[in-house]
């Protein structure tokens, strides 16, 4: 099993989207990447402590390889909006891909690099190590399962691509 960890504006339908792949084990949602200790929702969202609203991804590689997660985070983001997804406006809703394995970062930078070439404006995509990652509370926690005619700045037939996901990478 590997883990990475994206950020796409509000986690919310960035959870529901991967949730629906083929190959991914397990999801939630946390602050990724700040400086102040185990934030809350609040703090997070007055933009002063730094975290990303991020969603953690399990998966087996060997369903899903993660250049094809990236190419399906590319299809649910703006990555040339910066510190804005859909209605969303704010540090912490800026988009991100964070890796904990430092292999990752080759793969990723050249898949982001890649995928820039289909947009006029600059891709905005942070590109780090995860620092911290911390959980968010629980009401969080799948939410759009829960309250499904919840907010997303996801449109609802990108969950059909999301559940139809078969990855080209891999034979």
């Amino acid at each position: 099993m590997k883990e990475i960890y994206f950020a796409g504006g509000c986690f919310w339908g960035v959870e529901k989207f991967f949730k629906l792949i083929n190959g991914v084990v397990d999801t939630s949602v946390g602050y990724a990447n700040g400086h102040t200790k185990d934030p809350d929702y609040k703090e997070v969202c007055t933009g002063a402590t730094g975290f990303a609203e991020t969603v953690y991804v399990n998966y087996d590689e060997s369903i899903l390889s993660l250049p094809y997660l990236i190419e399906l985070l590319f299809k649910i983001i703006d990555p040339t909006s910066l510190n804005k997804q859909g209605n969303d406006i704010g540090t912490q809703y800026r988009t991100g891909i964070y890796y904990v394995d430092a292999s990752d970062k080759e793969v990723i930078e050249s898949k982001v690099k890649e995928l820039a070439f289909n947009y006029s404006k600059e891709v905005v995509v942070e590109v780090l190590p995860l620092e911290n990652y911390y959980l968010a509370e629980d009401y969080h926690q799948d939410y759009l399962d829960h309250n499904p005619r919840g907010y997303c700045h996801i449109r609802p037939q990108l969950y059909d691509i999301a559940k139809a996901a078969k990855d080209p990478y891999l034979t």
